[in-house]
């Protein structure tokens, strides 16, 4: 295998380019949301041959989760100290394995509602490589998955969205992404990763009642929505102004198999004006504003493009639209990224997922506008072999 790299040579002014069809891609770039930190850690001990900092950082994080929700303590980022270790491992390994930027989702910001919900549901998690950080039962050896709430969230009336605590959403961004632009390798630049539809479903007001919501009370759908829109704005403009920060990857997952999870409408008058207040915001400073959605949600695609103003769509599954079709319909309007499906990476054998992605490879790499990488992230399940080999083909192509 060819990773982790010896010599990364990152060049986010050129990967912008290719993205916005300004020019040919030389090489085949990279893109992830994420990639799970039990993958990451593998290959940091394994291959990097470096002490894990991940278990360690987790027990601070917990303990502060803890001083949260107990003690109404704002959320603090991890000190500079610990940020030393923990995240300057996490930028070395996206450097290392040859990407162009750093995917930072802000630990703190993203998964708050989570943080006040007194109820966890979890179920073991039976991956190849299992979340040992977290709920994790040493005796045992078994790690836990955390799912989100599919029945009733924090908010259910008007008297939870009158209690929750608005107020303690403070963040302190000024450590974090001074650390970040001090410590990001040269030619390197950070996307920033965040939510508000997910959020909303997930966490806020849970799946069951979102949905019920929107019939009984739909004005409290849209205060919850709209106060938690103003927090990712909010967020998203102290950051977005700073040299280190390459743009914003919103992640937000609208649809499942056959279409978006509320009828399109809905999500146009509550959810997509906070969508094109966010991408206008990264045009106004000359950055990208890609989109991440599962599901299928072509109904709402010309939405996304010319309403909203996305510039680069992500997440993929070749039983709703393969990608090599996605790249054919929108090259001209949008870029492309990842589209390795999910079950593919997991499954197939080193034949034939090689065959598979070179075929992606010779479809989507003529014309630029398109960027390698898995339909979705690298969850702990996917085998690091085929991972890397994933990469390895992207290295390799057109040699």
């Amino acid at each position: 295998m060819s990773f982790p790299l010896k010599n990364p040579a990152p060049d986010f002014q050129e990967f912008e380019k290719v993205l916005k069809g300004k020019k040919g891609a030389q090489k085949v770039h990279f893109v992830e949301s994420s990639v799970d930190r039990e993958v990451m850690g593998y290959v940091i001990e394994n291959m990097m041959n470096e002490k894990l900092f991940y278990l360690e950082a987790e027990e601070i994080r917990r303990e502060k989760l803890i001083a949260f929700r107990e003690k109404g303590k704002s959320i603090a980022l991890l000190t500079e100290e610990e940020e030393r270790t923990y995240y300057k491992q996490f930028i070395n390994f996206y450097y290392r394995m040859g990407y162009d930027y750093f995917p930072d989702t802000r630990p703190g910001l993203r998964y708050i509602p989570s943080m006040i919900m007194p109820k966890v549901r979890l179920a073991k998690d039976t991956a190849v490589l299992p979340r040992k950080g977290g709920y994790y039962d040493t005796a045992k050896k078994e790690g836990f998955r955390e799912w989100v709430e599919e029945g009733i969230g924090v908010i259910s009336s008007w008297q939870d969205f009158e209690r929750f605590p608005w107020n303690r959403i403070k963040l302190d961004v000024d450590n974090h992404y001074d650390f970040l632009s001090k410590n990001l390798p040269d030619g390197m630049k950070v996307m920033v990763i965040s939510s508000l539809y997910e959020q909303v479903l997930e966490r806020l007001l849970g799946y069951e009642g979102l949905f019920y919501l929107l019939y009984d009370d739909p004005q409290l759908v849209k205060e919850v929505s709209n106060r938690w829109g103003e927090v990712i704005y909010h967020f998203y403009q102290d950051v977005i102004e700073r040299e280190v920060v390459g743009g914003i990857f919103h992640a937000d997952d609208l649809g499942y198999k056959t279409g978006t999870m509320i009828d399109p409408d809905i999500l146009r008058e509550i959810f997509f004006p906070w969508f094109k207040k966010y991408a206008l915001l990264a045009h106004e400073h000359s950055k990208m504003f890609w989109f991440h959605s599962c599901g299928n949600v072509l109904e709402i695609m010309e939405d996304l493009i010319e309403d909203i103003g996305i510039n680069a769509f992500h997440s993929f599954q070749d039983v709703i639209i393969p990608v090599t079709e996605f790249k054919k319909r929108y090259q001209d309007r949008i870029a492309t990224l990842g589209g390795v499906d999910m079950d593919k990476l997991a499954r197939l054998d080193e034949r034939n997922l090689r065959k598979y992605i070179r075929e992606i490879l010779d479809e989507c790499m003529p014309g630029g506008r398109y960027a390698l990488g898995s339909g979705n992230s690298i969850a702990n399940y996917i085998p690091v072999k085929n991972y890397l080999i994933m990469l390895e083909e992207g290295l390799n192509f057109g040699k």
